[in-house]
């Protein structure tokens, strides 16, 4: 299937690893031009290197994401500099656990106000111009399966949750201009280096219990997620928006009606 993406300008946030950097190799393998952040330089400048390979413009940012102003200014010159923006991506995540209110508060700042939030404030007035000169451009917000799942009062899924919520609400009001609003939900996702990876290294027997606990008796990889989502971003799914994408193995319970 030709998903209609060579050409295309995507901005990824949090492009340097894991399931951020599948989908950002993905679209540069597409034929799009892609942009990436993240806080690290160095692996910025890696994984700038590595997208460039596959032929299409490929820059990128060393931005903290809880800093809107820097994140809201970088998007905006980076879109400039790529000649427009068809797709952003937010893959940004705090990933803090527990209730206290530091959790709290990191998780809200970077998943909320810095990728979702100021993010989209940035890249508005490119998608919609996009969407006016080709009938479709696409923002997606990377969340988890943990905001349909709950075992305890944590932070992580509420935010989470939060996400799906903005990204109905966007999805209506900005149908009209053509731009598509979408929530891609990771199930338990292994890659070296990542969260599970170290689950897996420190504590064995709850890895084991939750490889065990998916019908498919595995992990998801980041490529699979990638390929979701940036199907999902593509014109080939231009029909598609307001959506909650879990991609999970099967492993939450919840009907999607």
């Amino acid at each position: 299937m030709d998903l209609h993406l060579k050409g295309k300008k995507a901005i990824v946030l949090g492009g340097t690893r894991g399931i951020g950097r599948a989908i950002a190799e993905t679209f540069a393998a597409e034929g799009a031009d892609i942009a990436i952040c993240a806080r690290n330089p160095g692996q910025v400048d890696e994984a700038v290197a590595e997208l460039q390979k596959h032929g299409v413009r490929a820059l990128g940012g060393a931005v903290d994401i809880t800093d809107a102003d820097t994140l809201r200014s970088w998007i905006a010159d980076t879109a400039t500099e790529l000649g427009g923006l068809d797709i952003l991506i937010s893959n940004a995540g705090a990933m803090a656990q527990g209730n206290d209110e530091e959790a709290w508060m990191q998780n809200f700042k970077l998943d909320i106000m810095g990728g979702a939030v100021a993010s989209f404030d940035a890249a508005k007035p490119f998608l919609i111009d996009a969407g006016a000169k080709n009938g479709d451009a696409c923002f997606i917000m990377i969340s988890s399966v943990s905001a349909a799942e709950s075992d305890s009062g944590g932070s992580y899924g509420p935010i989470k949750a939060a996400l799906i919520h903005y990204a109905k609400g966007l999805a209506r009001q900005y149908a009209p201009k053509h731009i598509r609003v979408n929530v891609v939900s990771p199930g338990m996702t292994y890659f070296k280096g990542g969260l599970w990876n170290m689950v897996e290294t420190n504590m064995p027997d709850v890895f084991k219990t939750a490889i065990a606990r998916n019908p498919t008796g595995r992990a998801g990889t980041p490529q699979e997620i990638a390929n979701a989502t940036v199907f999902l971003a593509s014109p080939a799914s231009s029909y598609t928006t307001g959506v909650n994408l879990l991609v999970d193995g099967a492993i939450s319970r919840r009907v999607n009606f």
